[in-house]
């Protein structure tokens, strides 16, 4: 429906000549104010809801393109072809490039995506189960499941650690995880001569999978053998570990 026009106003009787010069004023200006709306672009208008969003199917192709790269990387390396990827994800060629235009976009993504979804497990753990020794399990289980193992071999071969994303990930995984160890270790549960850096070297070297072996049939190994070590952190300690605990800033400066 139209807006009124200008000639509605212009058929109301003149002001008389002694009116008070604010009243007439304040009066107008709702008439201003609608003929300005009147005017203004239809897309400043909007109401939030109609903001354009994400398509589903391009949110859904998005994360089925970083599951399947993560699962190729694992098995071939960050060198796996785009094609072998595109096929696991069940997308074409072209659809992947839309997504990720080369190489290097894909493997940042594929990093980015692993350590949000480690993050949000170690959160979600200690939340969710009864005591923090049962969340370090579950979370240490996860983890496995995500892949993070593969996360070594990509983060090299000019791979841009220093990008501000990256950092900040990095950074809320940390946080994360030496939180999950606190709490065990607060309550007794944990061992307390282990530091952060001892979970997640013997997390990356027990998920990866050994060269030359198809990544989904040591996945029943992996887990078994995560649940020994699992077994080991249970506190009382019930021998001396040698040396002392590997903490975060010493994987920064130690290749595993």
């Amino acid at each position: 429906m139209k807006r009124p026009t200008s000639t509605a106003t212009a058929a109301r009787p003149a002001a008389e000549p002694d009116a008070d010069p604010a009243r007439a004023t304040a009066q107008a200006q709702p008439q201003v104010q609608a003929q300005l709306q009147a005017q203004a672009p239809t897309q400043a208008r909007l109401p939030a809801a109609d903001v354009p969003r994400p398509r589903a199917d391009a949110v859904r192709n998005r994360e089925r393109i970083l599951t399947a790269a993560r699962e190729a990387f694992v098995e071939f390396g960050s060198a796996a072809p785009f094609d072998e990827v595109a096929r696991r994800a069940g997308i074409g060629n072209a659809t992947l490039y839309r997504h990720f235009p080369d190489r290097s976009t894909l493997v940042h993504h594929v990093v980015l995506f692993t350590m949000a979804r480690v993050t949000a497990s170690a959160e979600a753990s200690l939340a969710e189960e009864p005591d923090a020794f049962a969340a370090l399990c579950r979370f240490t289980h996860e983890a496995a499941d995500e892949r993070i193992g593969a996360l070594c071999p990509m983060l090299s071969d000019g791979f841009d650690g220093e990008h501000p994303e990256l950092l900040a990930a990095g950074t809320a995984l940390e946080a994360a995880v030496v939180t999950l160890l606190a709490t065990g270790q607060d309550a007794g549960l944990v061992r307390a001569d282990i530091g952060v850096g001892d979970l997640m070297v013997a997390l990356s070297q027990l998920s990866r999978p050994l060269p030359g072996t198809a990544c989904l049939d040591t996945d029943r190994f992996a887990h078994r053998h995560l649940q020994l070590f699992l077994d080991g952190l249970r506190a009382p300690a019930r021998s001396e570990l040698p040396g002392s605990a590997a903490t975060l800033d010493d994987l920064r400066q130690k290749t595993m």
